[in-house]
């Protein structure tokens, strides 16, 4: 197996969207590329059991990328210590999600995307590549804008944004 976490945990605010999104993404990727992972998603501020908005589920299949099929059933999950101990690499879209999670359970490895992406080595084992970005600090320069209360431009730019990123982090595991 390529040098890649096996368990997954993507993280937003009310996992409707954001993480949502980004774990469907991951799903389909990885299963494209054979790695072997598990993928979750979880808010730091959800609903327990809220469905998907029809923006998010619009903006997915605005990319109209193959492999990218509908979320179907996802209801969305508040952050709970088992996932956090489940994750092997918890990616949040935003740094104060980063941060939350460090505070919950020390020394877990959490990280922005958009962070991970641009300023991971791209030699080394998944770990110490993490570790070597979190040692930085989470940079909200990073974060992916909640689209949250936007219009079905800002979903669909949050999607196209999520794909990128999802893509380059598939890179960065499958080499």
């Amino acid at each position: 197996m390529p040098d890649a976490p096996r368990t997954l945990l993507t993280l937003c605010t009310g996992n409707v969207a954001r993480s949502v999104l980004l774990a469907g993404m991951l799903e389909a990727l990885g299963e494209e590329e054979g790695l072997a992972w598990s993928v979750r998603s979880a808010g730091t501020h959800a609903v327990e059991g809220a469905a998907i908005s029809a923006r998010t589920r619009d903006a997915l299949a605005s990319l109209a990328e193959p492999g990218l099929g509908p979320i179907v059933g996802h209801r969305s999950h508040q952050l709970s210590a088992d996932d956090l101990a489940w994750a092997e690499l918890t990616l949040c879209v935003e740094a104060s999600q980063v941060t939350l999670v460090e505070g919950l359970r020390p020394g877990a490895r959490a990280v922005t995307i958009g962070q991970f992406v641009r300023e991971a080595e791209l030699e080394g084992s998944w770990p110490g590549r993490v570790d070597a970005v979190v040692a930085r600090g989470a940079d909200p320069r990073y974060d992916v804008v909640d689209p949250a209360g936007g219009d079905q431009a800002l979903y669909d730019a949050v999607a196209r944004e999520l794909w990128e990123l999802a893509q380059a982090l598939v890179t960065l595991f499958g080499e």
